[in-house]
């Protein structure tokens, strides 16, 4: 089964520096009906002006990650760590027994695009970690590419959970499939172009959560395709 969430219908929270799409309830906008998905717990398509940013903050028991689509983050925590995250890096924070950190638009003037994702780890309490990979488009172009994994598989970023997300650009007209694993579910989360996925057409913005399918096909839209597919338990 595929049920389609539509990019119409996410929370949309505009602050002037920040333009935010939720595709689950985060923040003032709340749906019961739209909590996550297994252990998915958000995922934000953000833009944010030049100069903008999220002030330092705080978090726990939650493993957060950022794809970046256009445009370059800044990104300080309380581990020590700085770096710049820009279009093909994957940033894994885990948050654990508690970590504060802030995440700028390193430009003044240009716009800053990315997608962050909350998923619940496996245990609470674990050690603060940070780890940022940088996945060229070739890895990703017309295939899909492991870059989050536990244990780091495949060369992915590690994760504390058992949760797998991969990352494709995919031509128009080009397809792709994959196979569910028996009793895991999936997510699919269209991040440009537009795509179809078992005879189902997705625009960017949209997502889609999988049961009870045991192959996903994907063909690449009129425009192409970025896209994300997480593979859950």
């Amino acid at each position: 089964m595929l049920i389609l969430r539509k990019a119409s219908e996410r929370g949309h929270a505009n602050h002037g520096w920040l333009d935010s799409y939720h595709t689950f309830s985060f923040a003032s906008y709340q749906d019961p009906e739209h909590m996550g998905f297994r252990q998915l717990r958000v995922i934000n398509q953000d833009r944010v002006s030049g100069g903008g940013g999220f002030a330092t903050h705080s978090h726990r028991d939650m493993e957060v990650i950022s794809y970046v689509l256009d445009g370059a983050l800044e990104h300080k925590d309380s581990m020590g760590t700085g770096s710049m995250i820009v279009p093909g890096d994957v940033q894994r924070m885990s948050a654990g027994t508690g970590v504060s950190h802030s995440e700028y638009n390193h430009s003044a003037s240009d716009l800053v695009h990315f997608l962050q994702i909350w998923i619940h780890p496996d245990r609470p309490n674990c050690v603060p970690s940070y780890e940022q990979k940088l996945f060229v488009p070739a890895e990703k172009q017309d295939q899909l590419r492991l870059i989050v994994a536990p244990g780091g598989k495949n060369g992915a970023v590690n994760i504390n959970q058992d949760v797998s997300i991969y990352a494709s650009i995919l031509g128009s007209g080009v397809k792709l499939s994959f196979e569910v694993p028996a009793q895991r579910y999936a997510w699919i989360q269209v991040a440009k172009g537009d795509l179809i996925v078992n005879d189902l057409p997705m625009q960017a913005g949209d997502g889609a959560a999988v049961s009870d399918l045991n192959q996903l096909n994907f063909v690449g839209g009129d425009r192409g395709a970025e896209f994300l597919l997480f593979d859950l338990n």
